[in-house]
């Protein structure tokens, strides 16, 4: 029996610099990994799609936005499409993922290691699959953090942009409840399920597919919202967004570009909601909001 293949196109970034291409890669709902070449000193994406077809279709996507994206400071060359065993890239990229102790009370943990947490200490096990978040990049951290943080203060929590579904299982393990969850790309809904189940929560956690611009969560509002969104959707949706969040709750908003975060707190001011804390790690800037 033929190994299935995946259909692959390498971007070579020289930058250095994992997140910002990393961003704008799953914003247009690519499956992607990425590694640092030290041979080259550059960064390397990988983009896959299961057919020819669908790897021609997406280098038509990416030769269109490589231009725009300049303007974000992410200039990318890309090379031509290869084939790579599946089963060669579902070990190859684990390599690239660690343990990381949110706090005294959070480990995020990768499905196949086994590092032993501290007394106490809850454990999330997490298996991406092709799905962003995995705690390592700087605004989901961010974002994690905030859910250790206020754990016991606030109930309820909606994880917009669920990615993995690391967010949303982090509250759970921290006695958040009820909790939602949603994501525009359905193969995300999909890993969060499987990674929900992976963690003993998945009765604990309602997912769906959906969009910010239009989403629409339960009746009671939310005592803590984490939108993990671009900072442009996050401008552009905010009238929806802030309709999420309960009066006397909190909004962490992330995966904002540093050089954004200034518009999207102005817009958010301009909505009803104060800026009470800001986050600088790398290029990114993440925030807390209260009315």
């Amino acid at each position: 029996m033929d190994e299935e293949l995946l259909y692959a196109v390498d971007l070579s970034d020289p930058s250095g610099e994992f997140e910002p291409a990393s961003e704008l890669l799953n914003a247009l709902e690519l499956d992607f990994s990425s590694f640092f070449d030290r041979e080259n000193c550059t960064v390397r994406h990988t983009v896959y799609a299961l057919s020819m077809e669908g790897a021609r279709e997406n280098c038509a996507r990416l030769s269109a936005a490589l231009e725009e994206w300049k303007e974000f400071g992410v200039e990318l060359t890309m090379g031509e499409i290869f084939t790579i065993a599946k089963s060669e890239w579902a070990e190859a990229w684990k390599k690239y993922f660690k343990p990381i102790a949110i706090s005294e009370k959070l480990l995020i943990r990768p499905s196949w290691l086994d590092d032993e947490p501290l007394p106490g200490q809850k454990v999330l096990e997490i298996n991406p699959g092709m799905s962003f978040g995995t705690g390592q990049h700087a605004t989901t951290n961010y974002c994690l953090k905030c859910i250790d943080r206020f754990a016991g203060q606030k109930k309820s929590l909606l994880d917009a942009g669920c990615g993995s579904g690391i967010l949303a299982i982090a509250g759970a393990l921290l006695d958040y409840g009820p909790i939602d969850a949603f994501d525009f790309d359905p193969e995300a809904v999909t890993v969060s399920a499987e990674n929900a189940s992976l963690n003993h929560v998945a009765e604990k956690i309602s997912l769906s597919v959906g969009n910010a611009a239009d989403w629409q969560g339960r009746k009671e509002k939310y005592d803590l919202v984490c939108a993990n969104i671009l900072g442009h959707l996050l401008i552009a949706f905010r009238f929806n967004i802030v309709s999420w969040v309960a009066p006397d709750g909190v909004l962490v908003l992330s995966g904002i570009l540093d050089r954004d975060f200034d518009k999207v707190s102005a817009a958010f001011a301009e909505v009803g909601m104060k800026e009470v804390e800001r986050f600088k790690d790398k290029d990114w800037t993440s925030g807390i909001f209260t009315f």
